[in-house]
């Protein structure tokens, strides 16, 4: 059977925990400023401007999921033929694409400025997925 290019990664003693430290720190700076956003659609914060909220919150959303989808990509090359085969992985890229497709609908409607009744639930279908990406990404370890 071929190995991976980087299956040496999964067998470093530091390189595969380190990896995982730098995916769990992406996702927590991405979800954190993606929960301010979706708190302040809600009202909570509301002496905050909401467009200045979020084009201070973006860059960090964007750096953290651009740190978790660099981490992930190298944690999936030291094994990919397996996470393929893996019907969890694969539930868990599907739920990340939904999430991607919420995000997109959620800023193509205006439904920051709206913050109507589409808004609040694209922002309960957003935290929803996230947290189901997460729990799948946990639940490959042991599935």
């Amino acid at each position: 059977m071929d190995r991976a290019p980087l299956a040496w990664i999964a067998e470093h003693p530091f390189a595969y925990p380190l990896i995982e430290v730098v995916h769990l720190a992406g996702i927590a700076a991405m979800l954190g400023s993606l929960l301010l956003v979706e708190l302040r659609t809600w009202g909570v914060g509301a002496a905050l401007p909401a467009r200045p909220l979020a084009r201070f919150a973006l860059p960090v959303t964007l750096a953290g999921f651009a740190l978790a989808a660099a981490s992930g990509l190298l944690l999936f090359a030291t094994r990919p033929a397996e996470l393929l085969a893996s019907n969890t992985f694969v539930i868990k890229m599907t739920l990340l694409m939904l999430a991607g497709l919420n995000a997109a609908a959620f800023h193509s409607r205006g439904s920051l400025e709206r913050g109507d009744g589409v808004a609040r639930a694209q922002t309960l279908a957003s935290v929803a997925l996230w947290l189901a990406v997460i729990g799948a990404g946990r639940w490959i370890a042991y599935a």
